[in-house]
Parts: C-alpha cells; structure tokens; sequence
C-alpha cells in the first residue's frame, strides 16, 4: 500500500494540529486502548526504530508461567539495549509452584500485570475477561508482528466463535527442525566403551545402561545412575510420560494421541501399547537401572546430577537439560555429554520427532485489560518482532558478541567458546532472553542480508559439535544427530497443529474431568513405576478404571470437537 500524499499545511495550524492529535492519543491510549491513532506506515514495513519512537521511561510489569533461570533484570548488556531502545523496563514475576493455581488466583483476584505469559493455561485469562483483544492493536501498531508471523496471523485466533488475538505466539515461525527435540540419551563414554552397539529399541537401550553400569559401577568416585527421571511440577510430563508416546510411534500431541485418519483424540495413556512402554519402566526400577530419586528430585538438583557426569541415560527434551550439559563441557567432560537416539518399543515403529505440526500458535504474551498503557506494551511486543530486535536476541551486540565479516556477522571463536559452554553465558549477555517465551523467527529464516536470524544454521551446527560427538556420529554413519531420525518427509504434516497447544476451555465437563485425569495420572504412574513386577497389571487396570471412572471417554469426545473446530478454523 502506498503512503497518501498530503497538501502543504501552515507550521502554525500544523503545531495546532500536533498538540490535539498528542492530546487525543494520550487519552486514548490510557481509556480505549483500541482506538488509537493509525500507524505512520499502513505497509507493514515500518521500520523497528519507528516502531519504538517514543522512548520515555516506561516500567511494564509482566507475569511468567515458567521461571527463566537466565533472567537478568534487564540488566545485561542486551537488557540495557533493549531499554536503550524502546524506554521499557520489563518487571518480571515468575510462577512459583504449582502454575495453573496461580493464574487461578489471578484471574479470580481480576488484578494483572501489563504483560501475561500463562504457558498453556490462556483459557482461565480468556474465560475471565482477563486479555486485551490484540487485532487492532495489532493492525495500528504491528507491522513487525505482522510482517513475522505472515499468514500465520490467523492463526492467533482463539477458535472458531471467538476470532480475537489474545496473545502472540511464542514459538519460531516457520522453523526448520535442524535438531531433534526429544529422544533417549545415551552419554558418548557409554557408546565409545561398548564398541558402538546398536541402539533402536528399548531393550536395545536397557542393554547399553546395565552394560555399562555394571562394568562402571562408580563415576568419579560417586555411584553411577542409570536412567533418571524427572516428576518435578508440570514437568513430570516431558520425561515420564511423553517418552511412553514417543516410543510407541506418536509425535508430541502433549496428553492426546490423534488418529490421522479421523482426527479423533486418545488420551494417550489409554493406547494399550503405552502399557508396554511403563511396564519396561517398572522393570527398570525393579532391576536397579532407573534413579531412586526420580519422583523425588526437584529440576535444579536434577541438572546438578547431570552436571556431575554420573547420569549415564536421560529420556528428555534436549531444551531440559542443555545447561548441565553445557557446564560438563565446560568442565572438559565431553564423553559425559549426550547423544540423542529415536529410540522405540520396537524397530518397526518410526519415531516421529520430526513429524511437522506446521505452524501452531500455541501460547504466548497477551496484554492485560488492566495495563497501564497498552499501546506501549503493543509497541514494545513489535519491536521484539523487528529484525533489529531478533538479531540483537539470538546474536547480541555488534563489535561485543560478533563482527561483520564481507556483509556476514560471524561469532569469533572466543565467543563461541563461551556460548556453548558456560550455562550462565544467557544471564550474562542477555541473548536469548528475549527470544521465547516473546516473537520469534523460527530456525532457518533468513533476514534481508540473506543469512539466518538465528545463530543456528546446519553449519554452525556441525561446527559446535565436540570431538566426542563428531566421533560417536562418524561410527554410526551420520554427521547430524537428525540424520539418525525419520525425517519429516515421511511423515504428513498434521492439520491439527500441535495438539497440547489447544485448551479446553474453563468451567466445563471437559475441563474437571481433565482435572481428575491429570490427579489420576500423577498419582498411579509413579505408583506402577514403583510397584513390584507382580503388582503392575493390576494397578494398570486400576488406573484404567480410574480414568474410566472419571469420564475420559467424554473428555476425548469433547477434545475431538475443538481439534475440529481448530482444523476448520485454519482452513477458513
């Protein structure tokens, strides 16, 4: 679209018309945060620095569902850039405890912050009244957000009846998936000792740990653990029971399992081949091979185990267990690094981690009613979509943290040392702190010089890997740990997106029985883990029963009709 062009207008009417239209924003902006004035440029191509042009000292406070171990208080030489920049001064509240009760209490309390991050649990905001509706706000005064997320917008809509923009979403768009996300890990020491074994199925897996364990039976002088879990919060999720989909052939739908034919949903735990995968769990235990301190063990002493090198197996998200992996290597513990295996409960089971779910919106930062200024707080959220904001994010501060080599920024080796070992290089610099759960460019998107935004490119990849894992990937035929995972062309991508980005909403049938089926969960789990072999199928039924009891079966039917009305919705 074209600027309109103007007739000439007297400096004296023109000062006249600057003050009232300063008068009519500032009114604005603090009553009817949807009525404000129209963006300069209509394109959606307004620059980052027009997007941030007022620069007064704002303070925005902002509530975050997952505490950030690497938040800096803005006081990193990123942090201090970004004030520098926009005026604004994030004031960050993190979750403590349980997530979903204190948004609860917020929303019943009606009192907000400026900025909500509520990790999946949005619906309690939006059945509160608690979010700004962001389409003309967005319209106004994003061209960087409309610009990054293209025609994924849409996709921000709440659902099929209600077609508002409550949050912008967190994760990369358009990402390209250069790195498996989850899989079963195996330290390099463990592999190179065993000459390199074979490592497709669970027993495959249970092999390489007793092997090792009891050829090894200490590290360090301290006792060596085979396989260790993780039931802390929320998090119990991703390494207790996500790995019972994986390994049984279904992508990362969260709680839910879908049918790809019929799109129908399965609480997964309900599949019968997920009792395979948590009877090896119990056989684990039972044999001495799984941690102890698994349902006990909170998130930071976890990654202090890890740390140590003495956690020879993990089933995990890489993203959970990067920092200790970065302080072993910088501790020179290379071999107790990890690599990462599409391990499955048998070998005609593809594991589909690199299954593509497209683009979901998922969650992400929405703006309260009750924010203090909400045309700031939009300004603010489009200049992190900005490519001067994404660049500053993932690369830092030119002549700091790179230099421009023939028109390419380039990590000097010494700063690359550093990125890759030090777990507090984040806290630190600041890059990376304003990446998720904020606008991103996804993995592989190119800015205008034509190189990535992200400072993760198939090369840089490659180039980080250590000599350990360079070694461990030359015996098993691959240079990239995704070149041992089916790749994303065999699989079809799913139209529902990514299945544990879709809430049910609040005050309904559906949502108490998900309730009580995650109480069932968190209590039989950990129970038939735990248990003696002879006791698992009858504590299994029981947690069948259980779920049965409690209306899984409606809940899956209801949950069924919202991957529907989202699959209609995209498709509008």
């Amino acid at each position: 679209m074209k600027a309109k062009k103007f007739k000439a207008v007297p400096l004296a009417i023109l000062a006249l018309i600057i003050v009232l239209i300063a008068a009519s924003c500032s009114k604005s902006a603090s009553q009817d945060p949807g009525k404000g004035t129209p963006s300069s440029s209509p394109s959606g191509t307004q620059s980052a620095t027009a997007s941030a042009d007022d620069k007064t000292p704002i303070t925005l406070t902002m509530f975050g569902a997952d505490p950030n171990p690497n938040w800096e208080n803005m006081e990193s030489p990123v942090g201090k850039k970004i004030t520098e920049i926009t005026g604004v001064k994030l004031q960050m509240e993190y979750a403590i405890g349980d997530q979903k009760q204190k948004i609860s209490l917020m929303a019943a309390s009606g009192e907000y912050p400026d900025l909500i991050f509520a990790h999946g649990n949005e619906n309690i905001l939006v059945d509160a009244g608690a979010y700004l509706d962001l389409t003309d706000l967005i319209e106004k005064y994003g061209p960087n957000i409309k610009k990054l997320y293209g025609d994924y917008l849409s996709r921000l809509r709440w659902n099929g009846q209600d077609k508002s923009i409550y949050y912008l979403g967190s994760f990369g768009v358009n990402d390209k998936q250069w790195k498996p996300a989850t899989g079963f890990e195996l330290q390099h020491a463990v592999v190179k000792d065993l000459g390199y074994p074979k490592l497709k199925t669970l027993q495959d897996f249970e092999n390489a740990i007793k092997t090792y364990k009891d050829k090894h039976p200490t590290i360090d002088g301290q006792p060596t653990i085979g396989l260790s879990l993780l039931a802390d919060d929320w998090r119990y999720k991703i390494t207790v029971t996500n790995p019972a989909v994986f390994s049984t052939g279904g992508p990362d739908d969260g709680e839910w399992w879908v049918d790809p034919e019929t799109h129908k949903a399965k609480f997964h735990y309900t599949r019968p081949e997920e009792k395979e995968y948590f009877k090896w769990l119990n056989h684990m235990n039972a044999v001495g091979l799984l941690d102890k301190e698994s349902f006990v063990q909170k998130y930071d002493q976890y990654n202090a185990k890890i740390s140590s090198g003495r956690v020879i197996a993990l089933a995990d998200a890489n993203w959970e267990y990067v920092d200790a992996e970065r302080a072993l290597r910088q501790a020179g513990k290379d071999d107790r690094m990890y690599g990462m295996y599409p391990i499955t409960l048998r070998e005609d089971i593809k594991y589909a981690d690199f299954q593509s779910a497209g683009y979901s919106a998922g969650w992400g930062v929405g703006i309260s009613k009750t924010a203090k200024d909400p045309v700031r707080a939009i300004k603010f959220l489009d200049w992190l979509a900005s490519d001067e904001a994404q660049i500053l994010n993932y690369w830092g501060i030119e002549g700091v943290h790179y230099k421009i080599e023939n028109g390419k920024r380039v990590i000097p080796p010494e700063e690359m040392a550093k990125r890759v070992s030090d777990p507090e290089y984040g806290k630190k610099t600041g890059i990376g702190v304003f990446t998720y759960p904020f606008p991103q460019q996804g993995i592989g998107v190119l800015d205008p010089s034509g190189q990535t935004y992200t400072t993760d490119s198939l090369e840089q990849i490659k180039a980080n890997y250590t000599a350990a894992e360079k070694d461990v990937l030359s015996h098993y035929g691959v240079e990239m740990w995704k070149d041992l995972y089916p790749p994303t062309e065999s699989f079809p991508v799913k139209p529902w997106g990514a299945a544990w980005q879709i809430n049910i909403p609040q005050n309904t049938d559906a949502a108490v029985i998900a309730q009580k089926c995650e109480d069932i969960v968190k209590k039989k789990v950990p129970q038939m883990i735990l248990a003696k072999p002879g006791e698992f199928d009858r504590i299994w039924d029981e947690f069948m029963a259980d779920l049965d009891k409690a209306g899984v079966h409606k809940m899956e039917d209801e949950f069924s009709k919202l991957l529907a009305d989202k699959i209609k919705l995209w498709n509008e």
